[in-house]
């Protein structure tokens, strides 16, 4: 072999060493988590097997250099029950993203951050998934007033999205984002636009989130404190719709672990409204949780909401109640 040769094959292998820390890294992971459930609508018992919001995806970075990176998520929602896939493909979320110490932009599609910084963050016991999920917390940017049944305007959904993130500065950061409304040049529809602010700090977190569509609004204030094995909190919501008026809806939440136990409870309160009298709903569960592994648990609680005659959360029949004993497994991977 050559000296010439020598060089060359060693030049080549330094490329390959460069190319590959360049490559992106790219991870598979998902949840699948099922229920078997007694439920009753009214009057009407039934015994079921539930799909809690089970998915799969993939996501990667590519470090470009410089403290500039890009990122990639791609999530799939599927029945575990059934076996079916969703009928949008990667609808949970298909997100592009740059990162660097200037924050983060994201472009695509993905769930409005408002939502994560209130109900979904105090909705400790099953990831506000299943029977069990928070009934009464509503976004007209994503789910619009036909989440608590009374019908409404509806929303932009969470596609064509832009997105800044900031930077965290000691234990704070926040995020815009504005949903692109793509229509035909007949309609008047608005783009939505979503603000969340988010505060941790030890055994302190703080969050903030405001969403507008078409002059329907919402807005929610959060909080949770860590006092050794017990956390609790909430959060509060005010919302103005065009079509029903304004209302307030509370929400408190606990959880207590002891060893690989888990219990929870929480409890929430939709006041009437405005426009639609007796259209209250309250909301309560009762849950323990046991982990059988970092990536595993099981778990088993009782979820009951309350509606009034104009009302229809958890139910989906007008004046209906709705309850459910549920147990099930849920795993990570």
């Amino acid at each position: 072999m050559t000296k010439m040769t020598r060089i060359a094959l060693a030049a080549l292998a330094v490329m390959g060493a460069t190319t590959a820390m360049a490559q992106s890294s790219v991870t598979l992971y998902g949840r699948i988590n099922t229920t078997v459930e007694r439920q009753k609508i009214g009057d009407v018992n039934n015994t079921k097997m539930e799909n809690n919001a089970s998915r799969w995806g993939i996501r990667g970075t590519e470090d470009l250099g410089g403290g500039l990176k890009a990122g990639f998520i791609l999530e799939s929602g599927f029945s575990s029950d059934t076996g079916a896939a969703a009928s949008t493909f990667f609808g949970r979320q298909s997100e592009l993203n740059l990162s660097g110490n200037f924050g983060m932009l994201r472009l695509g599609n993905f769930f409005p951050e408002s939502y994560f910084a209130s109900a979904d963050y105090v909705s400790m016991h099953n990831h506000d998934t299943g029977t069990s999920s928070d009934a009464l917390y509503q976004d007209p940017n994503w789910m619009g007033a036909s989440a608590g049944g009374q019908g409404g305007a509806g929303g932009v959904g969470t596609g064509n999205k832009v997105a800044y993130r900031t930077p965290s500065m000691g234990g704070f950061w926040a995020e815009g984002s504005v949903s692109l409304h793509e229509k035909a040049a007949s309609t008047n529809s608005k783009n939505g636009y979503d603000l969340a602010a988010n505060y941790s700090q030890g055994p302190l977190h703080l969050g903030a989130g405001y969403s507008r569509w078409d002059g329907n609004w919402q807005a929610s204030v959060r909080g949770l404190y860590t006092l050794g094995q017990l956390t609790f909190g909430g959060y509060y919501q005010r919302n103005d719709e065009n079509l029903l008026g304004s209302r307030n809806n509370f929400r408190l939440s606990a959880m207590y672990t002891m060893g690989a136990s888990e219990f929870h409870l929480n409890a929430g309160r939709a006041n009437s409204w405005s426009e639609l009298s007796n259209s209250a709903g309250t909301q309560y569960t009762l849950g323990y949780n046991y982990n059988l592994s970092k990536r595993t648990k099981v778990y088993g609680y009782y979820t009951r909401v309350n509606n009034g005659a104009n009302s229809s959360y958890g139910s989906g029949v007008r004046g209906a109640d709705f309850s459910s004993f549920a147990l099930g497994v849920r795993h990570a991977f």
